[in-house]
């Protein structure tokens, strides 16, 4: 008798420590139903009609809890996003991640009207992506966010394929000039590479990454 209690004590202990796990992760079916209010910026399952606001549909499920963090503690200001992500909770925050992170990533295209000096911007924007530019210390876009835009979700490094050319391109420049920076120096290199980075050079990778699949 004393075995079988302890048995079922053992059961007991876990099973409350799944449902702990299953409620500190990030419930993507929760998630959608708070998704709601995101709707009217990022779009209908987060893809955004506005190039002034990012499509966030694939973004990894780690970047993007990072993210809302700093837009609830105001590390990351931005006049929309503040008041939105200031009343969430920590689950909130996992199960919008969880929602947004399992979506089907967009797809953009490059424009191949915009040129400098007689060549197509995204096609410079490619070389500086794939192979960086020795010459003013701009290492390879890839080496971080992959070849295919991807990211790398561990690391908290975005997914980038498929963003809209704009909003990659202002927030290269706010990196730029020190308006958005990260407070963790291991996820703030951006702030040092877009400092070597040139407008041309900003203007031709960001239409380089709309395109990219």
């Amino acid at each position: 008798m004393k075995r079988l209690y302890c048995l079922l004590i053992l059961a007991l202990l876990i099973v409350s420590l799944h449902a702990t796990a299953v409620h500190a992760a990030g419930d993507p079916e929760a998630g959608e139903q708070k998704s709601q209010p995101c709707v009217a910026c990022h779009g209908v399952a987060g893809v955004s009609v506005n190039p002034a606001w990012p499509n966030i549909a694939g973004q990894g499920e780690k970047y993007l809890i990072d993210q809302l963090h700093l837009f609830k503690d105001k590390v990351r200001v931005n006049a929309l996003m503040n008041p939105q992500a200031e009343n969430l909770s920590d689950q909130d925050i996992k199960d919008l991640a969880a929602y947004y992170s399992s979506q089907e990533p967009a797809r953009g295209s490059a424009d191949p009207d915009k040129e400098y000096k007689g060549e197509k911007l995204y096609e410079i924007g490619e070389r500086i992506y794939r192979g960086g530019n020795s010459e003013t210390g701009v290492p390879a876009c890839m080496s971080c966010h992959g070849p295919d835009g991807a990211g790398n979700g561990p690391a908290k490094f975005p997914h980038l394929a498929g963003q809209h050319a704009a909003y990659t391109a202002a927030t290269l420049r706010a990196y730029r000039s020190g308006d958005r920076y990260h407070p963790d120096d291991n996820l703030n290199m951006m702030k040092d590479i877009a400092a070597y980075m040139s407008d041309t050079e900003i203007d031709a990778v960001s239409e380089y990454i709309s395109g990219l699949h």
